[in-house]
């Protein structure tokens, strides 16, 4: 199989969408991420993977820390700042949650220390330790197929 097609069927796994975010010397940086999962409810664990070329990946050691936010169904324009898909600067706006920066608005906020790590093909996978959740009752963003979308309800289901 080749990387396309590798890619392609990658893709076919619906997704939330991330951004990482972190702060270093006082400068908080960001990146688009689906590669996010929960790993143990005890201790509470997750981790995130964070490609060898990605400048994150060297954010993420030098910090030992970082946040996931799981973005709302309205926030497709920050995923596609922090994703390089929109090349002008455009300011986004951090809060705090345990002293690492979140972005407002998210679905949830995770604030995580790294408990270990894991050079796995050419990705780290870091496991954070979660220190402390913000949830927001709002619709999740979705990726899936290379394209953003949104969660549809279902309608009831008439049995005659």
């Amino acid at each position: 199989m080749d990387d396309r097609q590798f890619r392609n069927a990658m893709s076919k796994f619906a997704t939330g969408v991330t951004v990482i975010a972190t702060e270093v010397e006082g400068q908080v940086h960001g990146m688009t991420a689906n590669a996010f999962m929960s790993v143990s409810l005890d201790p509470k664990l997750v981790v995130i993977s964070i490609g060898e070329r990605a400048r994150m990946l060297n954010l993420v050691k030098q910090s030992k820390s970082f946040t996931v936010n799981i973005l709302a169904a309205d926030q497709q324009e920050v995923s596609m700042i922090f994703s390089g898909q929109i090349k002008e600067a455009k300011e986004v706006q951090f809060g705090l949650l345990d002293g690492r920066p979140v972005i407002p608005g998210a679905v949830a906020q995770i604030s995580c220390e790294v408990s270990a790590e894991h050079v796995e093909g050419d990705h780290t996978l870091f496991i954070g330790k979660v220190t402390d959740i913000h949830l927001e009752e709002l619709e999740p963003l979705i990726f899936y197929s290379g394209k953003y979308r949104a969660l549809k309800e279902e309608q009831p289901v008439k049995l005659s």
